[in-house]
Formats: C-alpha cells, sequence, structure tokens
C-alpha cells in the first residue's frame, strides 16, 4: 500500500545575512520544525505551532485546482508516527517579513524522500508572536512535479555568467542575447547626461550599431556581486576596459522563476580627481563656443 504523505513536510535549514533578533528567532522556529521532522520528534514539532495553526496545501489535478486542509494535531501525529524514509525538504530561497507581532516567510523548496525527488513548490509561513514567542498559526505550500530545483546554485557565478555573455553579445552584435538578458521595463545610463533608455527605447537607438559586426566591444576586468536578504536580487559593479578607457559599469538585477534579468545598468567614465579641474574648464570651454 502506498503511504500518504503528511500536507506538510520537512523545512530544511538556511541562512540568512545580515538578520535581526527577530528574524533569527522566526528562524529559529522553522528550523525546529526541521529538526523536528528529522528527529520523528512530536512534541519539538507541537512546540513551533500556535493551538490553532492549520496546514493547507494547492495544487491541479486533472485541470481543477485542489485546496487541502489539516489541524496541525494531525501533522503532529504523522511526525510521531514510525516511517523509514529520510523525508527532506530543500529550501532554496527565504523571503522574510516581520511587522509588530505578525511574521510572514516565503521559500521556495524541492522535497526529497531519501534522496529521489518528490516534488517542488513553494512554502508560505504565517507566524504570530505570543507571550511564549513566535509560533506558526498557518503553512500554505504548493506542488507539482516539474521545473525543480535539485540542488543548490552558485548565484554569483550565473549572475557573472549573464554579464560576461551580455557584454560579449555587445561585441559580436547579437541582439537577441543582448536584449534578451535585460528585463522587461529595464533602463540604461551611458555616459552622456541625454543617455537615459528605457529597454524598448534602447534596442531601437541601438538598431543601427547592431547591424554592424560589432556594436560596441567592453571587456570586464573585475566585478563585485552583491545580494538582498531573500536572494530575488542582486546589485553589483564592474570596471571595464573600453574604447574610452577604463569605465566603471554598476546595476541591479531581478531573478525571474529560475532565471536572472538585467533591470538596471549605468556606464561611466573614470575621471582621476586631479583632472576633474580641467575637465571643467574644457567642457566650459565647449559651452562657450
Amino acid at each position: 500500500m502506498k503511504k500518504t504523505l503528511p500536507l506538510i513536510l520537512v523545512f530544511a535549514s538556511f541562512h540568512l545575512l545580515a538578520q535581526t533578533g527577530e528574524e533569527e528567532a522566526v528562524r529559529s522556529v522553522i528550523n525546529r520544525l526541521f529538526d523536528g521532522m528529522r528527529a520523528g520528534d512530536s512534541a519539538a514539532v507541537r512546540s513551533v505551532f500556535h493551538p490553532s495553526a492549520r496546514l493547507q496545501t494547492t495544487y491541479v489535478k486533472k485541470g481543477i485546482p485542489i485546496l487541502q486542509s489539516e489541524t496541525a494535531d494531525k501533522f503532529v501525529q504523522a511526525v510521531g508516527t514510525p516511517h523509514t524514509e529520510i523525508w527532506d525538504e530543500k529550501i532554496w530561497s527565504l523571503d522574510l517579513h516581520i511587522d509588530g507581532n505578525l511574521a510572514t516567510a516565503w521559500t521556495d523548496y524541492t522535497f526529497f524522500i531519501d534522496k529521489k525527488m518528490s516534488h517542488c513548490g513553494v512554502n508560505a509561513f504565517h507566524l504570530f508572536k505570543s507571550r511564549e514567542g513566535w509560533k506558526i498559526t498557518q503553512v500554505t505550500d504548493t506542488r507539482r512535479r516539474n521545473n525543480c530545483q535539485t540542488e543548490a546554485n552558485d548565484a554569483t557565478a550565473e549572475i557573472d555568467a549573464l554579464l560576461n555573455n551580455w557584454h560579449k553579445a555587445a561585441a559580436t552584435a547579437d541582439e537577441d542575447v543582448f536584449f534578451g538578458s535585460m528585463a522587461p521595463g529595464a533602463v540604461y545610463l551611458g555616459t552622456d547626461a541625454s543617455e537615459k533608455w528605457k529597454k524598448e527605447v534602447f534596442e531601437e537607438w541601438s538598431k543601427k550599431y547592431f547591424e554592424r559586426e560589432t556594436a560596441w566591444s567592453f571587456t570586464p576586468k573585475n566585478r563585485e556581486v552583491y545580494f538582498s536578504k531573500n536572494g530575488k536580487t542582486a546589485w553589483f559593479d564592474e570596471l571595464l576596459d573600453t574604447w574610452m578607457g577604463i569605465c566603471r559599469g554598476s546595476g541591479v538585477l531581478q531573478k525571474e522563476g529560475s532565471s536572472w534579468k538585467l533591470a538596471h545598468y549605468n556606464l561611466a567614465i573614470m575621471v582621476p580627481n586631479e583632472r576633474v579641474q580641467d575637465l571643467l574648464k574644457m567642457m566650459k570651454e565647449e559651452g562657450d563656443k
């Protein structure tokens, strides 16, 4: 007989950058749920739930949307029922929000039975800060079996590859890759004060350049990448070897599904501080002509 898994399974440990005390406390509650599941410790799992907590899961079966609910008590009972399989739910990201005594946590996950992938989706936690501390009041998850992530990604490497290919696309006049790497509504800031373009306008303006063998050729020399707490937004700065000399590029990327897209880019010419006055004088002379 095929064993039916409980609606909410096991939540893997994860790490947040620059956590506040409250963020750490919420994380600890979810980690205790994970630890209790691993140990089959129903008492430990019961301790993280509010008495009124419920669990829900939603999925589509034969084209029909389904919503199932169960009490936390039933889930706790399932945890305490002996089972030989390891229920391992890996968390790939966490988006945490706290206001007063309300917290929400949105996590992407993939669930494994032992080492075999079962399904993936999103978990949505609601937590309430009671006199005893943070308690889970509800968890709702989605489930699917396609397009599931099965291992942790190196986000910095993904962004490096995207930006390197983006610069290469300009050097080889590959219009599809260049603009395909940019998010809808992306903004490009050039070195001239007038060069502020939305993606669609930038694409139209640059057509004459992409008709050549090379639109323009900028070679990255180094790059630093930074991430938001939820891992969905990244920003970076880089030095570029260009026909204008060394320039600095900086920008913002957004994660759309499993892919990164460039949302904002700013290109700036590097002017040594000791040459600024000379530059200003030259620009004034040009303006006076």
